[in-house]
């Protein structure tokens, strides 16, 4: 009842252009993956709880105040990622008006509902993040679930940008598709040891006297090295898959896409060094999670061309419909 009077309240609408649906759906993942950099930015400055509460900043007040012991600065930082927000939820609600409104087959639907659906758990998460003082683990699911809502808003992309009448076309065989998913797989292991590795690290997202940020106490060597050694995985799984697409003579855009891909991983990697040898200077923190974001947008890229949908080749006229002609 409530979602068809949704929709007949979204059928008042202009009807949006493919075109414009796209450029939603890119607004989606740019803002999925900039709200993870701009914590990243909220980490390094040891502002993490410059808003002391959730979904309040401080008690009685939204928005920072002079009273809080907090400095003015950290407040303004993490406030303005809590404003940033407001972006990913207007831009997940566009998403689902917009597809809505141009009737897509139901997949588009599901995925565009999963945007707005998994923001307010994310924003449920980061409350948690803030009342339990920044523990370490949830900073990290926080972080994983972030980059899972990066690669679901690739996916959004590739859906819309397909036609709803179309047929589902094999592009790559059912063994490389399995290939693409364990470089997924293996990503995820990536991701989760680098919220480990962080877990650890001196970056703890608040340095205040009167309180301390628990942290996870393993020796941080040792998770760099199954961080790193993960990454290798991620890195071996790809070189494999491109030797075999370059075998079975794959797509161009197939292969153009893992070429990205595998530049991403190795620049990632570079900079994963830098910040070993250097102690992990700031700069290179928020650097390390947009390219972990652009990593993971490129991959569920290159897994979405495994299996697309294209429009339906035009029939072809049979012999009986070929029109003959009588001898003078």
């Amino acid at each position: 009842m409530l979602y068809r009077g949704f929709v007949n309240l979204v059928n008042r609408l202009p009807m949006p252009s493919l075109a414009v649906q796209k450029w939603i759906a890119v607004a989606v993942i740019v803002t999925q993956g900039g709200i993870a950099v701009t914590g990243s930015v909220v980490r390094v400055t040891a502002s993490g709880l410059g808003c002391t509460t959730w979904p309040q900043c401080h008690p009685g007040s939204f928005v920072p105040t002079g009273t809080s012991t907090a400095p003015w600065f950290h407040q303004a930082v993490e406030f303005g990622n809590r404003l940033l927000t407001f972006l990913v939820v207007a831009t997940a609600a566009a998403a689902v008006i917009a597809v809505t409104r141009a009737a897509r087959r139901r997949e588009v639907l599901v995925y565009a509902w999963l945007m707005p659906l998994s923001t307010v758990a994310q924003a449920v998460i980061g409350g948690i993040t803030v009342l339990t003082g920044l523990l370490w683990w949830t900073v990290a699911i926080h972080m994983v679930v972030s980059m899972a809502m990066v690669w679901v808003s690739v996916i959004l992309f590739h859906k819309i940008d397909q036609p709803d009448d179309g047929v589902d076309t094999v592009v790559l065989p059912k063994q490389l598709r399995w290939l693409t998913a364990l470089s997924g797989v293996a990503l995820a292991g990536t991701l989760v040891a680098g919220t480990m590795v962080t877990g650890a690290g001196p970056h703890a997202g608040d340095k205040s006297p009167d309180r301390t940020v628990e942290r996870l106490d393993l020796d941080i060597t040792n998770l760099v090295h199954l961080h790193a050694e993960l990454l290798v995985a991620y890195l071996a799984l790809l070189v494999g898959l491109g030797f075999a697409l370059y075998a079975i003579g794959a797509r161009q855009s197939v292969k153009l896409r893992l070429q990205v891909v595998v530049a991403l991983v190795v620049a990632q990697a570079c900079v994963g060094l830098v910040q070993f040898w250097t102690d992990v200077p700031a700069v290179l923190v928020t650097i390390h999670v947009a390219l972990a974001g652009a990593c993971t947008a490129a991959t569920a890229a290159l897994y979405a061309a495994g299996r697309v949908r294209e429009p339906a080749p035009a029939p072809t006229a049979s012999p009986t419909d070929t029109p003959t002609h009588s001898a003078a």
